[in-house]
Order: structure tokens, then C-alpha cells, then sequence
């Protein structure tokens, strides 16, 4: 597998999405992410059960700004916040979140609905502890699964989104990170637990294919507000330029012959 800080990458026009392929073969794959969702290709699977995430508020630990997104990395050496059922043949556990988003509000998610983009997307990433490890397991097909929820701007923003928020002041700059203890994500949850589900790739290099997507047909609602707070990150660490961190959404990949099932009709 590659490192992928041997090679940097971004999402500007010299290191972005459309070069990743340069160091990161994969990333031309046929099980590539993100893809569209349409109605007219989807799948209803009427075996598909119902997904259950159990997260212990103790397992968070840290929100950072890695330059590229803000992340909430949870501890995840044992089975202390777990994601289960669904199309998962086994528990997942969570080891961190976090953001897509755009330059506006009228798009950022990396997934796109019958040709809707939102104005982002969370990630919730959790891994198959029957590997030893995460390293491993990101080497196995079966090895991740990304709960993805989308972000739509509308007039009554989900509270829950405020405490994230709180924290971005802390973490203005690339490299910044700051304790974030006692949080639950499955705060963050839209009502409806319906879901698309297929087989796909990081939508990051490396890009390796190895995620399990379960993606929520309700978005939730965040406020224009919120979303310029997100916009406020630097993709740059504190002595250097300011410049914004924008835009860190991969476009879609062709979908070839994969299956996209809903768990709903």
C-alpha cells in the first residue's frame, strides 16, 4: 500500500482528484467512490436489515484539522462504539469523523442523489476488528464501512452540529488539534435510518477499495451559517498564508457494473 504522505495530495488543479491517479493507481479502479445514486438504477434489497450504531460519549478524544478536513478521532482499541446490522457481516468499530464541504452552499457532498449535490457530507468511518488491525483491515474488501450522512442547508439546523462547531476556533489552522471529550456522534443522526448501500473505495488516496457504504437517504439540516463556520478552517498551517479549506469533495466515479441496494422502496 502507499503511503500517502509520500506523495502529497489535495484538491487543487496541480494535486487534485484528476492527478491522484499518477501515485495512487487505484484511484482508476472499478470500485471507485464517490458515485451518483439514481432512483432508476437502484436495487430495493428486502433482505437488507436494519443498521444499529451503540457509541460510548468516552470514546472521543481529539478534533483536528489535518489541512484537508476537521476530524473527530475516537479510540477505537476495543469494541467501545460499534456500528452493526445493516449489510455489515459483523460490528464495526468507529474511529473517526469527518466533513466534506464546498466553497458555497449549493454543493460540497461527495455523493450525489438524482443529480443533487448538498452542501456536505460526514463520514463516519469504522473498521472490522476480525483484522488485527486498521492497517489490515483497510487491505481487505470486507474491511471498512462509511456511514455517510448528507448536510442540507435549510431554517432549522440540527442543534447537535453546534458543539463540533464550538470547537473550530481551536483548530483554525493545518495541524491544530484539541481534546473533544464525552461526545456521541449518533447525535448527529437524521430520523429516518433508511439507506443506500454498495461497495466502494476511500475518496482519498490512497482510494483503496475496501468500504462497505451506507449512505442515509435524510439529510440533516445545517444552517448557511454553520456551513461558513466549516469554511473558515485554513488549509494551511498557522505561519503560512491563509488560505481556505474548501472544497475537499472528490467528483463521482463511473459506477461500471456495481449494484446499488436501498433498504427501503
Amino acid at each position: 500500500m502507499i503511503n500517502p504522505n509520500y506523495y502529497p495530495w489535495g484538491y487543487d488543479s496541480d494535486n487534485g482528484p484528476d492527478q491522484w491517479h499518477k501515485n495512487y493507481p487505484i484511484a482508476k479502479g472499478r470500485h471507485q467512490s464517490p458515485i451518483e445514486i439514481n432512483n432508476k438504477e437502484v436495487h430495493y434489497d428486502r433482505s437488507l436489515l436494519p443498521w444499529f450504531a451503540s457509541y460510548d460519549p468516552g470514546a472521543a478524544k481529539t478534533i483536528l484539522n489535518n489541512g484537508k478536513t476537521c476530524r473527530i478521532v475516537f479510540d477505537d482499541s476495543f469494541d467501545r462504539s460499534v456500528l452493526r446490522g445493516g449489510p455489515l457481516p459483523g460490528v464495526y468499530r468507529l474511529r473517526q469523523l469527518h466533513f466534506h464541504w464546498g466553497s458555497s452552499d449549493d454543493h460540497g457532498s461527495e455523493h450525489v442523489v438524482n443529480g443533487v449535490r448538498y452542501a456536505g457530507e460526514l463520514h463516519l468511518l469504522h473498521w472490522n476488528p476480525k483484522y488485527s488491525n486498521y492497517l489490515d483491515a483497510v487491505r481487505r474488501t470486507d474491511g471498512i464501512a462509511v456511514l455517510a450522512i448528507f448536510l442540507q442547508v435549510g431554517k432549522t439546523p440540527k442543534p447537535e452540529m453546534k458543539r463540533i462547531l464550538e470547537e473550530i476556533n481551536a483548530i483554525k489552522t493545518k495541524g491544530k488539534e484539541a481534546p473533544f471529550p464525552n461526545f456521541d456522534p449518533s447525535i448527529l443522526f437524521p430520523k429516518s435510518h433508511d439507506y443506500w448501500t454498495y461497495h466502494g473505495s476511500f475518496t482519498t488516496p490512497p482510494c483503496e477499495e475496501c468500504i462497505t457504504w451506507i449512505i442515509l437517504r435524510e439529510p440533516i439540516i445545517v444552517s448557511s451559517d454553520q456551513m461558513a463556520k466549516l469554511r473558515s478552517l485554513s488549509k494551511n498551517a498557522e505561519n503560512e498564508p491563509d488560505l481556505p479549506l474548501v472544497d475537499n469533495w472528490r467528483p463521482t466515479q463511473p459506477r461500471y457494473f456495481r449494484m446499488v441496494s436501498a433498504s427501503f422502496l
